[in-house]
């Protein structure tokens, strides 16, 4: 399915007011999944080249017409386009057929316990250094799951970016509190090693007295996102995963879960400023 004039000059003219040239790679796939908004599309793609590894993941289009036609199983040709801030796929090609592949059943996240998971896992930073929960008890955590791999801006750098702009915005607040700190933890440990975490860091000027990159053994990374919400799914390299932003206060109770991903330095910082304020309540448990 090729991409229509006009389809493609509303791209071309989205991409000239705002003054952004977007990166182009042609690529090809099995389509695994259509979402129900008419919009979103799941692929199974091949290597990209300098770019990203095999995974399935789930790709928007501007035009819901790009999609007509489509079913699981169809083997596509398409052209993912990225930006700073956005990516989409274009120029779908239907060129044959292949059985759908079967990701793994998903877990559900398990019943909360009386002690929030988050409390007892060791862990290794960034810099090499062995890491508990119980390290920050007293400040206001915000923690989230991704993995260094993933270069599409909406999904794990926007993540990261969420936590580099809220470092800013609470670094420039007057009477901003100074007890807090965000982690952010990988679910793929094999690869992102210390040394992978602290480059990656780097790329986003995090402060590590308030920002710390953890990762840790599978087993023990895989339950922890597991009692958190989060759900990885993963098929010869491939992942797939949903969003969580958690918020625990000073005293260790989880405050808020954000189970999106998009911009939400704002929300971040004031429930940061909220939870490093609260004080006098017992030991981390569940909400």
């Amino acid at each position: 399915m090729l991409i229509s004039f006009n389809t493609r000059a509303a791209v071309e003219l989205s991409l000239a007011k705002t003054n952004v040239t977007a990166r182009a790679f042609m690529v090809r796939g099995i389509v695994t999944e259509l979402k129900p908004d008419g919009r979103t599309i799941v692929i199974r793609h091949e290597a990209i080249s300098n770019y990203m590894a095999a995974m399935t993941m789930p790709f928007k289009v501007k035009e819901p017409d790009e999609l007509v036609g489509l079913k699981a199983g169809d083997k596509i040709s398409f052209r993912l386009q990225v930006t700073e801030t956005e990516s989409w796929v274009d120029q779908i090609a239907n060129i044959g057929t292949a059985p759908v592949p079967q990701n793994p059943p998903a877990v559900p996240p398990a019943k909360k316990a009386a002690a929030h998971p988050l409390l007892d896992y060791k862990f290794t930073n960034e810099l090499g250094r062995a890491v508990s929960i119980n390290d920050f008890h007293g400040q206001a955590l915000a923690i989230t799951f991704f993995f260094t791999r993933c270069p599409l801006p909406e999904f794990c750098p926007r993540l990261s970016k969420n936590f580099s702009e809220a470092s800013l915005k609470l670094k420039s607040q007057t009477n901003a509190p100074a007890n807090w700190h965000f982690l952010s933890i990988t679910f793929d440990p094999e690869f992102d090693s210390p040394a992978m975490l602290k480059a990656y860091g780097e790329s986003y000027q995090y402060d590590p007295e308030h920002w710390s990159f953890l990762t840790g053994p599978t087993n023990e990374i895989s339950e922890l996102a597991s009692q958190s919400g989060v759900v990885v799914e993963s098929d010869d390299g491939s992942l797939n995963h949903n969003f969580r932003t958690l918020i625990i206060d000073a005293t260790g109770h989880l405050q808020i879960v954000f189970p999106t991903g998009g911009d939400l330095s704002d929300a971040i910082v004031s429930e940061i400023i909220k939870a490093a304020a609260t004080t006098n309540q017992p030991a981390m448990q569940s909400r």
